[in-house]
């Protein structure tokens, strides 16, 4: 008797596991449907040997139940905890027995209906296919012989499925229970004389699928279509390739392109970085593009470290113009926090510009689009400041010459422009 309320206990606590799953996180992240049920049932069973000579059992015998916990790994396989309690008691002209029987069994689930298209004949019938090993135990009541036995059982079944609600479905349940290591015979009165697979139950249930968790649906009724999955894949991939285009064939996409009628934006290398070809820290098409109050374009193309023309410190001035003007800025995509990568040249030129200038501080600040709420766009500019002061820091720039903000929302581009949105998912610098 220990025993079966050891088992009890186990069944118990894998319920209570599954219950408390259940309620913290029932929906696959990625599935959207939910994996855990119990599946209670109850009905007859048909104990057909070994019997002692005289003692058969009531054709079919009353009264059999069960108790399933199950966790589907997705919607095709999954695995299923049992425990089942079945009566034996002798027909009228049989020799008087009444056996109690308590079984539990761990068993693999195949949910038949997906695999075999059986939700296209109608989206409520579904099928499952079961089969594992577990331990039974069952209890005679003659007074001479010690009728209990513990044995290894083989449990294997087929189970019909109605689908009631998303919460619910009714099963039909047909299983077949082989037995190892029996000696006793089911009626408890006599010995066997062998001890191989020589039991044999068969049970046949009734009962109620009940679904835990918050998702739309269960494993054993989500259909995967492909299909659709692929239109789904390639709509984004259209969605993409839209964004990432280049009409203009000037190096930037169009969603950051300024003008994406020229070639006037930023030109970048096979690696994605700006073309810089007189290597002065500045992209050469953003040297094009400078405001003539800070140089000329024959100053920029000269402007290279100790060249003739162009001393250290007027260097150093149009380079910090360029930065705290807003030319110099780190982009990101939207809700991203991880630099584009051709604004890598950009915090390049703030680490030469400060290694340049060791008395130099720098204040980065970081913004977002007007999408999300004004908490979320707060943090995530916060963020973005934050990941390129750690990218500064990295590069060998002393913490101690940096500080970081997020200003929240940039409002200065009309909200229903998706490449105006891009221009202001930056972080921007001030050098001193």
């Amino acid at each position: 008797m220990k025993k079966i309320i050891t088992f009890s206990l186990v069944l118990c606590s894998l319920m209570a596991v599954g219950q408390e799953q259940a309620a913290q996180d029932q929906v696959d992240a990625t599935t959207g449907y939910n994996k855990w049920s119990i599946d209670l049932g109850a009905g007859i069973s048909k104990p057909t040997r070994p019997f002692s000579n005289g003692a058969f059992a009531n054709t079919p015998s009353l009264f059999q139940g069960d108790i399933g916990v199950r966790y589907m790994v997705n919607e095709k396989f999954g695995f299923n905890a049992d425990f089942g309690f079945n009566s034996f008691t002798n027909d009228k002209n049989s020799i008087e027995f009444d056996t109690r029987y308590f079984r539990t069994t761990l068993e693999v689930v195949v949910n038949a209906g997906h695999i075999m298209g059986l939700n296209k004949l109608h989206d409520r019938l579904g099928l499952l296919l079961h089969a594992g090993l577990g331990a039974s135990y069952f209890k005679g009541t003659d007074a001479v012989l010690k009728s209990e036995e513990w044995m290894v059982n083989l449990q294997a079944g087929i189970t019909p499925q109605y689908r009631l609600t998303n919460n619910m479905a009714l099963f039909a349940d047909f299983s077949v229970l082989g037995h190892a290591m029996q000696d006793i015979t089911l009626d408890g009165l006599s010995r066997t004389g062998t001890r191989g697979f020589n039991g044999l139950v068969i049970n046949a249930s009734f009962g109620l699928n009940i679904y835990l968790g918050k998702g739309d649906t269960h494993a054993d009724w989500h259909i995967f279509d492909a299909e659709e999955k692929i239109d789904e894949l390639m709509a984004q991939m259209d969605q993409m390739a839209k964004e990432y285009a280049d009409d203009d064939k000037d190096g930037v996409p169009n969603y950051l392109d300024r003008d994406n009628t020229t070639e006037s934006g930023v030109r970048v290398d096979k690696n994605g970085r700006a073309l810089d070809m007189n290597k002065n820290g500045i992209p050469d098409d953003l040297e094009s593009a400078l405001d003539m109050r800070y140089a000329s374009k024959n100053d920029l193309s000269n402007f290279t470290p100790g060249s003739n023309g162009m001393d250290g410190t007027s260097q150093n001035g149009v380079i910090k113009k360029l930065i705290n003007e807003g030319y110099v800025n780190v982009y990101f995509l939207y809700s991203s926090t991880k630099p584009a990568l051709y604004s890598l040249e950009s915090i390049n030129t703030i680490v030469t510009y400060m290694n340049n200038n060791p008395s130099a501080t720098a204040t980065l600040t970081g913004y977002s689009d007007e999408l999300g709420t004004p908490e979320f766009n707060k943090n995530l500019s916060e963020r973005r400041a934050k990941v390129v002061y750690d990218v500064l820091i990295a590069s060998g720039i002393d913490a101690s010459r940096l500080s970081h903000k997020g200003n929240g929302e940039d409002a200065s581009v009309k909200k229903e422009s998706e490449e105006a949105r891009q221009l202001v998912r930056r972080v921007t610098f001030k050098v001193n």
